[in-house]
């Protein structure tokens, strides 16, 4: 009798763990994951803004104003008044202008480290 009851207990035991597995398995069959949607790379102004907004800082021009709206960055380095105006052509690229006035016998390359600095980080 004992036997008898000890097997009855044992089947009872297995199915419980058999059901035990079962849903475990069910459980974790709904769970996914999915990965976020890549981001899109920058647009070819956005890429350019930010080149040339680092590049007049890696000259160590002190930027006072940037429109990004108009495409006009303006800054000072020294004596020096730094404009770099941005804007889109028709075919999508972008057309970069960089300029620094200053009183005679100032910083005469500076327009151009600006414009070396931007091609750097353009990856050109």
């Amino acid at each position: 009798m004992k036997l008898r009851s000890l097997c009855l207990a044992m089947r009872q035991y297995r199915r419980c763990i058999t059901v035990v597995v079962v849903v475990s398995f069910a459980a974790f069959a709904g769970c996914a994951t999915y990965e976020p949607p890549p981001t899109p790379p920058p647009s070819p102004f956005d890429r350019a803004w930010n080149a040339a907004l680092g590049a007049a800082q890696d000259e160590g021009v002190r930027v006072t104003s940037a429109d990004r709206a108009g495409g006009v960055i303006r800054g000072y380095r020294d004596q020096q008044e730094v404009t770099i105006n941005l804007q889109t052509q028709a075919d999508g690229n972008v057309r970069v202008e960089m300029s620094a006035r200053g009183p005679k016998g100032s910083d005469p390359g500076l327009a151009g480290r600006i414009s070396r600095a931007y091609d750097r980080r353009m990856g050109r």
